[in-house]
Parts: structure tokens; C-alpha cells; sequence
């Protein structure tokens, strides 16, 4: 498998601008302006402390593909993303490793539209694969 780079940990989050307060009480500050992701009915926001980025997502809908985590896990972390060099490679190594899928490749509006694919593994939960 080629390098794997930690690009964000993603926390799901009802109220988006109170949990933005909050983590930048914890001195995270905003590195791009909320966006909206038509695709899966979210609010999105990156914030940056010490070389760490974090992303709120927060559902907009009852529709939105994250409404059934957030009343099972509440504001909580819930996904690591990793950047790949070798997406295809990658994909296929992960899902040939126990990972599944639990959605198409997609692009990802507040990644610059780059796509992105969600992965789950029993053992470890969701993970999210960013296209270079």
C-alpha cells in the first residue's frame, strides 16, 4: 500500500457554530469558510491547531448521510481521512483488506471537489480516502 497521510480527523456536530466557539476556546482556528455539500446535506468546516486539522460536519437535514450517526454517536469524532498518492491502488488494497466501501467515489465540495470515498472495517470503524 503506498503512504497513507493523515489529512483530517472528521467530528460530527449539531450545532456547527457552537462547536466552532468551542474548538477555538481550544485555540483551533478556521482555515477555509463553512461549506455546503449538496451531496450528503452538510455543513462543513475545517479548523487547524499545532499541524492538526480537524473537520465539523454537521447535518442540514433529516436526509443528510450522516442524520443516523448523529443520533446513535451525539457530537463526537467519527472518521480518520487519509491522503493518498495512489488512489485506485490504495482503494483496492483497503477493500481487499477487510475495508468496505459504503459509498461510491464522490466528489467533495469542501475539498476542493477532489473525491473522496468512505470506507468501514469492523475493527476500527469508518475511514474516509481522499483522491490526490
Amino acid at each position: 500500500m503506498s503512504t497513507l497521510k493523515v489529512h483530517h480527523i472528521g467530528y460530527l456536530v449539531k450545532k456547527l457554530d457552537a462547536a466552532i466557539r468551542s474548538f477555538e476556546n481550544l485555540g483551533y482556528r478556521i482555515t477555509e469558510p463553512t461549506v455546503y455539500d449538496d451531496i450528503r446535506k452538510v455543513n462543513i468546516c475545517f479548523l487547524e491547531k499545532d499541524g492538526y486539522t480537524i473537520e465539523l460536519v454537521s447535518p442540514v437535514s433529516e436526509d443528510s448521510v450522516v442524520s443516523g450517526l448523529m443520533k446513535k454517536y451525539k457530537n463526537s469524532p467519527y472518521h480518520i481521512c487519509y491522503e493518498t498518492e495512489d488512489f485506485e491502488h490504495d482503494y483496492q488494497e483497503l477493500t481487499s483488506n477487510g475495508f468496505i466501501a459504503i459509498d461510491a467515489p464522490t466528489p467533495a465540495p469542501a475539498l476542493q471537489n477532489r473525491e473522496v470515498v468512505f470506507l468501514t472495517n469492523a475493527s476500527m470503524g469508518m475511514i474516509e480516502l481522499i483522491r490526490p
